[in-house]
């Protein structure tokens, strides 16, 4: 089929007066874009994850969050309550119930004081539960938080919402904005990893690291448990250095006339990522090799060379960011103590999970402190949310168990600018409400952003005809918690 020709005698009615007259709307529009988004013609940088300022002077360089998958009771560890404790087995007050919702609970629950026993620690007398001896030692580092507070209240969600601020998968998670507003140090190692441990992988899934609408070289790397840390890091049989150097020159210039001919960020992505990929060859064996971290190392964070664990994660996040990483996160799955179950119970699971993260989750805050990194690495842990001071006794089950609590829950932040030592914020009597400096998750990454030297409003990317952000259109900086 011959394809259409041009009219020639129209086109060559066509004067210059009516060129201009056309074409001068789209030439307008053309200018007051690049007015309103000045990045849309901007010249492309080579390397998107090479460090870049951040708004103004950081008190923290890199972020490790220790994520406590399933959302730990905050009463039976960091909250403690007496008066719960005293009407421990009476029901709940209906005015608490009343319009209420919760993810299991059902009629009228009994309210159920902590089984174990608190005892204050430190210089300024913290108090934190027995199951946490090793976090009780290093509280005097610590910035507990607990007045959090989120607008969600079952797993996934919730999960996703802590690391993205919204409920919905799709949008970026914390450490891809943290990587996209300030690059990384080390450009043999990604910006953003990611280490599971626990039960299981958390419910949110890889939703909870996603680089949403970014560029995906912003996204999470997975470190898997065993084999490879990363797939395919290894060359196959028959394929030495040299060769594969060629193979990837050969694909990223392939890739780049594609990208002079589409403009497509996401082959920029592509290019990035195959160097990277080289580059992890030669550094990521001795990064992941802990074997050789010295006897007394091994004892302070409990670790076990060659064996999956939270301790082994904890002791591979200080070698992360000893090497520039920027944003390391531990998810620790197991936290769900719902008492249906013996297996999921406040009396069986809780104390068997916190001596799982105890030990290494102090170590990393003393290793960190004696290498002086503490100063300027910030480290959280939390989950997505809290637990309820009622027993959920669901289907009549004689085992303590909490449910989910969106109104308080605990959060623990150290070093990176923040104030050691001290409790920020208050819940009821019964820890069901908050009831003195309230922070919502939005607030929480404000402040991380602004630790980090990031002003959250502005940290933005253009997508679907509007910038977007962490914080959404919310978020304040908790500047109680600044040192």
């Amino acid at each position: 089929m011959t394809p259409k020709q041009p009219n020639r005698d129209a086109l060559l009615q066509m004067t210059r007066r009516y060129f201009f007259k056309v074409c001068g709307y789209g030439i307008g529009s053309l200018a007051l874009n690049a007015l309103m988004q000045p990045k849309l013609f901007a010249a492309s940088n080579n390397n998107p994850l090479a460090p870049k300022p951040p708004h103004f002077k950081p008190r923290a360089k890199r972020v490790i969050f220790l994520f406590m998958a399933g959302a730990p009771s905050q009463i039976d560890l960091f909250d403690p309550k007496p008066v719960l404790q005293k009407y421990h087995g009476q029901p709940c007050p209906e005015d608490i119930l009343k319009g209420e919702r919760f993810a299991f609970i059902k009629g009228t629950p009994t309210l159920l004081g902590s089984p174990y026993k608190f005892q204050k620690h430190g210089q300024a007398g913290i108090e934190v539960s027995e199951l946490l001896p090793n976090i009780a030692k290093v509280v005097d580092d610590l910035c507990i938080i607990r007045s959090m507070q989120t607008d969600q209240f079952n797993h996934a969600p919730g999960q996703i919402f802590m690391n993205t601020g919204h409920q919905l998968p799709g949008r970026p998670s914390m450490g891809s904005w943290l990587t996209y507003g300030l690059g990384t140090e080390n450009q043999d190692l990604p910006g953003f990893v990611v280490l599971l441990s626990g039960a299981n992988r958390p419910d949110g899934g890889h939703a909870c690291w996603s680089s949403g609408f970014l560029p995906t070289v912003y996204q999470g790397v997975e470190f898997r448990k065993q084999g490879d840390p990363v797939l395919y890091l290894s060359n196959p049989d028959g394929v030495d250095p040299e060769a594969r150097r060629a193979v990837i020159d050969a694909v990223n210039d392939l890739n780049r006339l594609k990208h002079e001919q589409a403009g497509d960020p996401e082959i920029e992505t592509r290019i990035a990522n195959y160097e990277l990929a080289y580059r992890m060859q030669t550094s990521m064996p001795e990064l992941m090799d802990i074997s050789k971290e010295p006897e007394y190392i091994h004892q302070l964070y409990g670790t076990t060379p060659g064996k999956p664990s939270f301790a082994n994660n904890c002791l591979l996040a200080r070698r992360l960011v000893e090497r520039g990483v920027r944003f390391v996160q531990l998810y620790h799955r197991g936290w769900d103590h719902h008492g249906a179950f013996e297996f999921d119970s406040l009396t069986h699971a809780l104390p068997r999970i916190c001596q799982e993260v105890d030990q290494a989750s102090a170590a990393l805050i003393i290793d960190l402190k004696q290498r002086g990194l503490l100063e300027d690495t910030l480290v959280i842990w939390g989950g997505e949310f809290g637990r309820t001071p009622m027993n959920e006794g669901r289907g009549g089950s004689t085992y303590l168990g909490r449910d989910h609590h969106p109104r308080a829950f605990t959060v623990w932040m150290a070093g990176g600018g923040v104030k050691p030592g001290i409790v920020y914020g208050a819940t009821d009597e019964l820890g069901y409400s908050v009831t003195e400096n309230p922070v919502h998750v939005h607030d929480l990454h404000a402040t991380i952003l602004h630790l980090m030297g990031i002003d959250h409003t502005r940290l933005t990317y253009w997508y679907q005809g509007r910038n977007f952000r962490l914080t959404d259109v919310f978020g304040r900086v908790v500047e109680g918690i600044i040192g």
